[in-house]
């Protein structure tokens, strides 16, 4: 079973959402155009949406697992 992820004011809007943002932050930190303080920050937020979309990618894993005779069994929306 999939761990839900809180809900909070900087939770992504989805998955696509998320794993843009995360695309911008590496491509910043690997291009070294961050501050010290702000790469801290940065790996943390990292560390947040990676844990966000890994979560969505399970919960819709479980879902096309259950697949019975083309009929999807109810799931709970991990969001």
């Amino acid at each position: 079973m999939p761990k839900k992820i809180p809900e909070t004011a900087d939770t992504p809007a989805n998955y696509e959402a998320a794993a843009q943002e995360l695309e911008a932050l590496v491509r910043q930190m690997e291009a070294a155009q961050l501050p010290l303080d702000q790469l801290l920050a940065s790996y943390q937020r990292g560390a947040f949406l990676l844990h966000y979309c890994q979560a969505k990618l399970q919960a819709l894993e479980q879902q096309v697992s259950s697949i019975d005779n083309g009929q999807l069994k109810p799931w709970l929306n991990p969001s």
